[in-house]
């Protein structure tokens, strides 16, 4: 058969996968003992991360081998129906092409009266017969629709379009040409001149349509049942429509009989009246029946769709609940809880059942009832393991909650810790020194109890995965991260819920915060020690300081003039001196550089050129101070010839 090929493939490829699911058996084993022994040499927190992942391997290798097992026992399953589906389809279809030749075959219509009664007599034998297979051929058909809804595959969902397509064509077909032969064999009883029997024969006809279109008569069950039906009323509406032109034909050979002769007359149009009032009333119940049925589809395919997306939650919930392991979220855990006790599907499910079953049809009585009773069984096993597990789910559940509380502390504790540093950033700054230690004292205090709390944000933050970065990127990122004396904490890490999102953010914000008020406060001290020290500054001290750094490097003056005048014009700017050396690595400062940078431009121009450079380091070597001792030296040789020529 067609169908058995794709589904031997599948199972072939299914043994395969067992086979190698239970290979990896031995695998897990030897995996679960190396963890065994890692976890007797390492440390806690290591131990912890190795079960966690033994745990996973377990659990994952758990559902593989559920799912294979499960997709083994489905496959059998449709195996099974694929076979009966196929064997059936194949008697019903090589039944109705024997009888198609039959009906092709069959001798012309005859012309004589009795001939044609006999005829009639056959025809409706042989109707007989044809309903008698419709139940096995409404069986075929909804086994095959049973296939096309399970089926997942686009090839198989077509083959078995395909084929229920053919099954219900040559049904339509073997009924479509025995409607032909019925309606044309009553047309020829009526030309063959005996008109009683013609409206006999349509009032018998319409006779046995009335009841089964009686209001009262129940078109309601379960989606295939409803189908049924309304294939049913399709080919009997077909055969109501091809039975109209008899009618009209009869109606006019009723009217020019009456014209012609009057003995039986008005007995034969007490006939047609009661024939045409008939008429009209089937054709009324036929249009209210195709409406009830209608109606009665969506309530089938309603109730069709609750059923099945019913049982699918609950065997969702049932496999978690059974082979799962118990999951991490919160709306993880309140979805196995919502698919434990779904009270309100389950009532809806029973509300329309009963709806139904008020106008259902006899044949589906059974089945809608054996729906009902599979929910209710499914959901007492399924209640039943999540009571079981309910303990376990309400311990996930507190402790969910307790960490959620745990972390509105943190949050809490750093919205207050940032209203903290903002008030002392808005402080005025220190003036003494007792201050400045006071201030690092309460920050030195507020830095520990920011250290104690961060094993707690660490834990609340464990559930975070970390953010992928590419190689390149984080060797580009480790170089520049290089210079920082403290990395920023929970920088890598990719949080999942908002909350978690907000107290990373939070949290990384006041570490800032509390790195960048250390910061101002060093420099603020800094500063004051600088002043301090400034108050008692003397330049010749500083001088003796920069000479001796000088001859400790080898280098002359002359150099270190030559490194600071870059664009070599013979003068450096005071702003150029103060940068050079606190560049440097001479111990001095900005308010020592600020004096110096004075004391060495002697012209005040804003410049200092080389002269003055050498003459504030060296002052005996003052060009100009030279010549002033070159004439005092002058005048004294003047004067020591009076000295001589003294008696």
């Amino acid at each position: 058969s067609p169908l058995r090929k794709p589904l031997g493939l599948r199972q072939t490829l299914l043994n395969t996968l067992v086979s190698e699911v239970n290979c990896y058996s031995e695998k897990k084993t030897v995996v679960e003992t190396a963890g065994s022994r890692l976890t007797e040499l390492s440390r806690k927190e290591d131990c912890d991360v190795v079960h966690n992942l033994i745990m996973t391997v377990q659990d994952r290798y758990r559902k593989l081998h559920q799912r294979t097992t499960e997709r083994g026992r489905t496959l059998e399953d449709v195996k099974k129906n694929a076979k009966q589906f196929s064997e059936s389809w194949r008697l019903v279809v090589d039944w109705m092409t024997e009888v198609e030749q039959t009906l092709d075959t069959h001798k012309e219509i005859a012309v004589d009266h009795e001939e044609i009664k006999l005829q009639l007599t056959e025809q409706k034998d042989f109707q007989k017969l044809l309903r008698s297979k419709r139940p096995m051929y409404e069986a075929t058909l909804k086994s095959g629709r049973g296939l096309h809804e399970s089926s997942q595959s686009a090839q198989d969902r077509q083959h078995l379009e395909n084929l229920l397509s053919e099954l219900r064509d040559s049904w339509d077909t073997i009924s479509g040409k025995s409607m032909e032969r019925q309606h044309k064999l009553e047309e020829a009883l009526l030309f063959s001149g005996r008109f009683t029997d013609a409206l006999q024969a349509l009032n018998d006809w319409l006779y046995r349509a009335e009841p089964q279109l009686a209001e009262d008569v129940p078109v309601g069950g379960e989606k295939d049942m409803v189908n049924n039906l309304i294939d049913k009323h399709k080919v009997f509406q077909k055969e109501l429509g091809k039975r109209a032109g008899c009618i009209r034909t009869l109606k006019r050979s009723v009217r020019d009989l009456t014209r012609s002769s009057t003995a039986d007359a008005h007995w034969l149009q007490e006939q047609m009246d009661e024939l045409e009032g008939r008429w009209e009333d089937v054709c009324k119940l036929s249009v209210s029946k195709q409406a009830r049925l209608e109606a009665a589809l969506q309530q089938a395919e309603k109730f069709h769709r609750l059923v099945h997306s019913f049982l699918e939650h609950l065997a969702e919930a049932e496999r978690v609940l059974k082979y799962g392991v118990i999951p991490e979220e919160e709306e993880a855990l309140l979805s196995i809880t919502s698919l434990s006790f779904q009270e309100m599907e389950l009532e809806s499910i029973r509300c329309l059942s009963e709806e139904i079953l008020s106008s259902c049809h006899p044949d589906s009585i059974i089945t809608l009832k054996s729906w009902i009773s599979v929910t209710k069984i499914r959901y007492e096993e399924v209640q039943t393991w999540a009571q079981q597990q309910g303990q376990r789910i309400q311990a996930s559940l507190s402790a969910l909650e307790a960490e959620r509380e745990k972390l509105q502390r943190l949050l809490d504790w750093i919205s207050s810790a940032k209203e903290a540093l903002n008030l002392r950033d808005q402080e005025p700054p220190a003036e003494i020194k007792t201050q400045i230690i006071t201030h690092h004292s309460s920050l030195q205090v507020f830095m520990e109890e920011l250290n104690r709390k961060q094993p707690d944000v660490e834990h609340a933050t464990k559930s975070c995965k970390q953010k992928l970065i590419p190689k390149q990127q984080a060797s580009r990122s480790t170089l520049k991260l290089q210079p920082t004396v403290v990395p920023l904490p929970l920088e890598n890490l990719d949080p999942q819920t908002p909350q978690l999102s907000q107290l990373v953010s939070h949290w990384q914000k006041l570490w800032l915060l509390a790195l960048a008020r250390q910061g101002r406060l060093e420099q603020h001290e800094q500063r004051l020690q600088e002043m301090e020290e400034f108050a008692n500054f003397d330049f010749n001290v500083w001088r003796k300081r920069y000479m001796q750094w000088i001859s400790h490097l080898k280098s002359r003056i002359l150099d270190v003039f030559r490194n600071i005048d870059r664009d070599q014009d013979g003068r450096i700017s005071k702003k150029e001196l103060i940068d050079n050396v606190l560049a440097s690595k001479f111990p001095t400062n900005s308010l020592e550089m600020n004096a110096v940078a004075n004391i060495f431009d002697m012209n005040g121009d804003g410049f200092i050129d080389y002269y003055e450079f050498v003459s504030a380091l060296h002052p005996s070597r003052d060009p100009y101070r030279r010549t002033l001792d070159a004439d005092q030296i002058n005048e004294e040789v003047k004067c020591l010839p009076e000295l001589f020529s003294c008696p």
